[in-house]
Parts: C-alpha cells; structure tokens; sequence
C-alpha cells in the first residue's frame, strides 16, 4: 500500500495542469480596420494614374464606416472597407453593397436588409468620395478617353444540374471594371454567392477567384464563363 502512494501522488500531479488550463475564447478573422484621423475626404493619384479617394470615417452606433474609393476617370472600379462594424450582418452586407456600387457606378443602391445603419452610412461615405473624385476627374481629359475605351464582353452560357450561367463584363482597356450575370440559378445560395464572386472578380481582376462554399457548382460555372469572356476581350 505504501508503494502505492507516490504513484498517486504523481498521478494528482499530472493533472493539475490540465485543471488549470483555461481554453481561449473562439475567435473570428475580421477585416483589419485602420483608423483614420482625417474628418473629410482625401484622394491621391496612383502611378498608374487611377484617382484613389479615402473617405472621412463615419460613426454609427454599430461602429466606424470608412471607404477608399479607387476611380478611373469617373468609374468606379474598386471599393474597400477600411472600418466596419464588427458584426456578422455587416460582414454579409459589404460585399453585395460593393456589388451593387460596381455596377450602379454610383451611390444610387439598394440598402441591404439586416444592416440598414451600416448601408446608410457606407452611401454616405461613398457618395463624398465620389464628390471629391469630380473636382479632379472633371478636369481630367484622359476621363472622356477611359469611358470610350470601355468594352462589355459576354461569357459563355453554361448548363448546370443547378440552372444556366451566363456572365458579362465590362472592360476599360485590359481593366474588369464590372460584372453583371445574365442567367443564373433561381437559389438563394446562388444569390447570395454571386456577389462575393463579382467583388472578388473586381479585385483579382481575373477568373483565378476562390469557389463560394455552399455555391460551388455556380461558382465554376462563373469562373469558366468569366475566362470566356476575358479570352474573347483580345
């Protein structure tokens, strides 16, 4: 029996540790936000001479909503989040309302339901940006020649078990300034992929774009009917 002890002993000893041991709490990757000190709108030319535009930060009661615009001439043709609201509605919301401003060229959208405070202030904030981008594309003579410039090239129709898939997109010289899809499936996964699809398309300006978890049958349909039509652009 007295032998017996140490080896309790040292059993007990084992799992103090693992009673000590608190797991972390489970967290989430978030866009990283970068503060701003700047109360109004401040643009700046890039060496390829796109006019980048950074907007004042707005604060609502769901958090900071900041944009940096990314205009050629007066197209829209990149829109970043650099402060949002931490929160799962917004997180769903910045992709479609980045979508929808892609293709409106214009802060005319949709609010998107679920996050009305964050869309209200991202049109606000996209609207001055586009405000300050026409004091100085205005005067800009290359913003006549970019819009002349531009193209719209339609992708291949592709069936799927899902529905048809049809892209189009807009070209300013070798730049996807914009994607509309012509057919797709009727299915609210398919819905609520294509505009993470669009946005990242915007981004990568290329069809080498991940597949949307839950869509991943439209998601290679547009991938394959994108390719189509930048091979067919020239």
């Amino acid at each position: 029996m007295k032998r017996a002890i140490p080896v309790v002993v040292l059993s007990i000893a084992g799992l103090v540790p693992v009673w000590l041991y608190q797991p972390s709490a489970q967290s989430s990757t978030v866009q990283t936000m970068t503060p701003a000190p700047s109360t109004s709108s401040s643009s700046s030319s890039s060496s390829s001479g796109a006019n980048v535009v950074t907007s004042s930060t707005i604060t609502t009661e769901k958090g900071p909503v900041q944009l940096q615009v990314t205009f050629d001439g007066t197209k829209i043709t990149a829109v970043k989040m650099l402060q949002q609201p931490n929160h799962p509605q917004t997180t769903a919301a910045v992709p479609k309302l980045i979508a929808e401003t892609l293709e409106a060229q214009s802060a005319d959208i949709d609010t998107v339901s679920g996050a009305t405070i964050t869309s209200e202030a991202y049109k606000k904030s996209l609207q001055a940006t586009i405000d300050d981008n026409v004091k100085t594309a205005s005067a800009s003579p290359s913003a006549s020649a970019s819009e002349a410039a531009s193209r719209t090239v339609d992708g291949s129709a592709l069936s799927t078990e899902k529905g048809p898939v049809q892209a189009q997109v807009t070209f300013v010289g070798t730049k996807i300034t914009a994607v509309k899809m012509l057919q797709q499936p009727n299915h609210p996964q398919t819905t609520a992929a294509v505009p993470v699809l669009v946005a990242e398309t915007l981004e990568a300006q290329s069809a080498d774009i991940d597949t949307v978890s839950g869509a991943t049958i439209t998601s290679e349909a547009y991938k394959t009917s994108l390719q189509a039509a930048i091979d067919a652009r020239g």
